[in-house]
């Protein structure tokens, strides 16, 4: 019986022996997984939007004659003229109304020309 108590007043005073954990290691098993976490969603929702970026610029860039588009505003014509930085929009076919846009005004491309599907 005696034995016994003997195991287990080592045992505590092994385990009482041990320098009480820092500042830092108790931040580390608190906090470095939540940042972690947090860390990781940030890049893969980063990574979703310079992909989508892409696309529209790659969208900007293919821009050609008799595309139909739609600006931002709503507006919804054939593309007449791309130049470097605007894009003449054909939007009324009957009073033949032209209108220049910023590039960037355009929002999305509606139907290709019938020309690049033939």
């Amino acid at each position: 019986m005696i034995f016994l108590y003997d195991l287990l007043a080592q045992a505590t005073t092994q385990a009482t022996s041990q320098p009480a954990p820092s500042g830092i290691e108790i931040f580390l098993k608190q906090w470095f997984p939540l940042i972690l976490i947090v860390g990781v969603f940030w890049f893969l929702m980063s990574r979703g939007r310079s992909k989508e970026r892409q696309k529209y610029e790659q969208m900007l860039n293919s821009l050609k004659r008799n595309d139909r588009v739609q600006t931002i505003g709503g507006i919804i014509g054939t593309v007449v003229d791309v130049r470097e930085g605007e894009v003449v929009l054909k939007v009324d076919e009957g009073s033949n109304v032209k209108m220049r846009f910023n590039r960037s005004a355009i929002k999305d491309v509606l139907a290709e020309s019938a020309e690049g599907n033939a």
